[in-house]
């Protein structure tokens, strides 16, 4: 929701960050990969034990995975960039939820959950960006949702900060995945049929 509604408002330093790495000679996939790099370095962060700067990272991670779209469209989009920021922002949220269980493995039943609801809701996206034939701003058709990138990273950092409420922040990931994976399959059969 907050990529889809706010990002207007992070757009002009994305887009000076892009421009900037563009003339610095970076192309789109190695920002991607840089990204995710970082990002999961956020996990090996947490379980170090030092979870504001895993959050900092994370939200940088965050922040080069919205350049490197913007990159790609100021310069040669590339399918296989595509394929390597959804399956690099996957892997990010891989490693920090094995990081988180790591870390608290008497939460391991709310984290296999919210893995399952995110594998629910993204199958859902990727099938329907796959089969649809409206395509925007990026090179797939984009299914908004209830959580989007930014809501998942704004839950991330209420788990890895706030360890007290790791069992209920999870299981409300869960639940805002669910209602997100919902959501896109309603809107696939309207869209789709």
């Amino acid at each position: 929701m907050l990529d889809t509604h706010a990002r207007k408002y992070v757009q002009p330093s994305i887009e000076r960050t892009g421009k900037w790495l563009v003339d610095k000679g970076l192309t789109p996939n190695q920002v991607t990969f840089i990204a995710f790099l970082v990002g999961i370095s956020a996990g090996g962060f947490y379980i170090l034990k030092l979870p504001i700067i895993a959050v900092i990272v994370l939200w940088i991670s965050g922040f080069l995975d919205a350049v490197d779209g913007t990159m790609a469209r100021l310069t040669t989009p590339s399918p296989f960039g595509t394929v390597m920021d959804i399956t690099f922002d996957r892997v990010v949220e891989i490693a920090i939820i094995l990081a988180i269980a790591f870390v608290h493995p008497d939460v391991l039943w709310p984290l296999l959950l919210l893995s399952v609801s995110i594998i629910f809701s993204m199958t859902i996206f990727l099938t329907v960006g796959a089969v649809s034939e409206k395509q925007g701003i990026k090179s797939f058709y984009y299914q908004a949702g209830l959580a989007e990138r930014s809501e998942g990273f704004i839950l991330f950092s209420i788990m890895m900060l706030f360890p007290s409420l790791l069992w209920w922040s999870t299981l409300a990931f869960f639940t805002v995945e669910l209602f997100t994976g919902m959501q896109r399959f309603f809107e696939a059969k309207r869209i789709l049929s």
